[in-house]
This record gives C-alpha cells, sequence and structure tokens, in this order.
C-alpha cells in the first residue's frame, strides 16, 4: 500500500490514505559508542566549559562565571523547523525575566555560510593577554557570506541581544560546522556537547530528532515538543517530566508560537535554578533513557515491519 502511486488513485484516496494509521512506527534508535567512559566524562566536560567560556570571553570581554549555565540549540539551518526562531526568542524573555538569577549563555550551534574564522577572535583565544573589551558583533564566531541576509543574526539584532556590558544572559552564534577544525572552538560537536548543562530542539517539524537524544545519552536534559518523533515516543512513555526523564516535552502547533515561548523561556529558568543534587537526579533520569532507545530495544519495530509488509506482499499475489 505505501508504494501506490499518487497518479494510481484519486484525490478522495490520496486523502483517505493520508488519514490512515501506519500500521507500525519505526523509531531512530542509536549506539552509545560516541558518550565518553565515566573515568573520562569529567575532563572532557571540563575541557568543554573551558572552551566555551573562553569564546565568550574573547568576544565580549567578560569571562562567564564559574557557575554559569551553559545551553544550546544545534541541528541544521532550518530557522523555523528546528525551531531555531523560537529558541532565540524565548532567550530574550529569559533576558527580560525577574527570575533570571544565574548567569545563563545560550549558544547557537548551527552551521550557516561561512566564510572563515575570526581573524580578532582567532587572536584572543591564541593570546596570553588581551585588553577586556568586547570585540565588534561580539555574539558571532565567524565571517558570513551573507551576514546582512542571515536570519539569525537578524534576529540576534532585532531583539537587541548583542550581549551588552554587565548582562546577565548573552547569546553567542557558532555558525560552524563542528568537526574539531573550525578555527575557533577545535572541538567535535560531541566534544562541546559534554559541556552544557541543558539542550532546548523546540522543532515545529521533525520526524524524529537525534540530537535531543544524543544529549540525553551525555545525560544532559533536553527541552523539545511533540511536534517531534523523540517528543512523541517521550510522552507515550509512562514516566515523564524533567526529574523522571530528563526530558521536557512542549505542546507546539500552528498558532501557539508564542506560549511555547513562553513555556520554553520558563523550562530554561527552572533549569537554571536547580541545585546540585537535583541537578545531578535529572541528569541520570536522562541517562537512563537513553538507554531505552539503543538499537537493541527499537530492532524489534524494523522487524515486525518487514515481518507484515512480507505478509501483505504474499496477500496480494
Amino acid at each position: 500500500d505505501c508504494f501506490t502511486t499518487v497518479s494510481d488513485i484519486t484525490a478522495k484516496e490520496c486523502s483517505q490514505l493520508l488519514e490512515r494509521t501506519p500500521d507500525i512506527v519505526t523509531p531512530n534508535g542509536f549506539e552509545r559508542d560516541f558518550v565518553p567512559a565515566e573515568e573520562s566524562y569529567s575532563t572532557k566536560r571540563n575541557l568543554s566549559r573551558k572552551r566555551l567560556c573562553d569564546i565568550v570571553e574573547a568576544l565580549t570581554g567578560e569571562r562567564p562565571q564559574k557557575n554559569a549555565f551553559l545551553i544550546a540549540t544545534s541541528g541544521r539551518y532550518e530557522y523555523k523547523n528546528k525551531g531555531i526562531d523560537l529558541f532565540i526568542d524565548a532567550v530574550k524573555r529569559v533576558s527580560k525575566s525577574p527570575d533570571l538569577e544565574r548567569e545563563i549563555v545560550a549558544f547557537i550551534l548551527v552551521p550557516a555560510w561561512v566564510e572563515g574564522p575570526r581573524i580578532d577572535l582567532q587572536n584572543r583565544l591564541q593570546s596570553a593577554t588581551y585588553e577586556a573589551t568586547p570585540l565588534p558583533t561580539p555574539f558571532i564566531t565567524h565571517t558570513l557570506h551573507n551576514y546582512d541576509q542571515d536570519s539569525v543574526v537578524n534576529q540576534i539584532h532585532y531583539l537587541n541581544l548583542d550581549n551588552e556590558a554587565g548582562s546577565r544572559l548573552k547569546v553567542i552564534f557558532l555558525p560552524s560546522y563542528l568537526t574539531g577544525k573550525d578555527g575557533i572552538a577545535n572541538l567535535s560537536y560531541y566534544d562541546l556537547l559534554i559541556g552544557l548543562d541543558a539542550t532546548a530542539f523546540p522543532s515545529y517539524y521533525e520526524p524524529w530528532g537525534y540530537t535531543p537524544l544524543e544529549s540525553i545519552a551525555f545525560g544532559i536534559p533536553t527541552i523539545t515538543t511533540d511536534l517531534s518523533g523523540f517528543g512523541q515516543w517521550i510522552n507515550s512513555r509512562k514516566e515523564q517530566g524533567l526529574e523522571k526523564s530528563g526530558v521536557k516535552v512542549l505542546h507546539r502547533e500552528d498558532l501557539n508560537f508564542v506560549e511555547v515561548s513562553e513555556d520554553l523561556a520558563d523550562s530554561i529558568l527552572a533549569l537554571s535554578h536547580c541545585g546540585k543534587a537535583q541537578r545531578a537526579k535529572i541528569g541520570q533520569a536522562a541517562t537512563n533513557v537513553s538507554l531505552e532507545a539503543e538499537w537493541k530495544h527499537f530492532i524489534e519495530y524494523y522487524a515486525q515491519a518487514f515481518h507484515l509488509a512480507l505478509k501483505k506482499a504474499a496477500l496480494r499475489k
């Protein structure tokens, strides 16, 4: 049935096909070989946090506090589908909140049309000492071919998230592929991910969503939406909520952008208020849920799908 072409059916039949519930859903599993062993976890986390804070300091002239809350979004540059626009909007709400107590740095790790790493930023990162003043455009790490047309840059300017001196919330746009050779971070995506305190992927469209799954595999809590397959899988579980799953699933639809942005801002603030013990509990819950998504568990859905497909094919003969 899945291979029937549109030309073979009427519009009514096409509509009926689209309304049908799939026989089986095949979620995407993964292997944990990219997650560092326990004995090297702390070392890698400290290295990541130091590098991220070095970048913030070199750009803004201000080093984040030791207990600064580091959060990021990442993925392909699908400005609306990935919820990048919503993430930035929520960050602006956080910056204006009276509940903002802990310093927060929000990273946008999304590859754009990069020309190259910023030379002035490279020079600072390679220097033992430099004048503690902000660089021009102190929120972006690379030069872009289309700076004036870039959606993230324009939204940051529009919302005045330009990292003013003394602000307790800063935004850093790292628009390069994180291969370990970007010229600024020089760490791979996973080697940077491990240093974060949380991630957010408020997707408007996402068939599955590996980025939030990768996040919880590192024990890092994440925020996503029910317009992602991963979010729906989390909602299908008996235990939900940050303390029981390490995942917050926001309800998102066509017309509730503002409500979702407010919920995301509240969730970011709530996570930033967590004490050490609560943070450890949420991190362990995140790791435990990620173990349920390994291929050794999800492969059974694919076996069922193939069995069902072969059975239906035999009936058509």
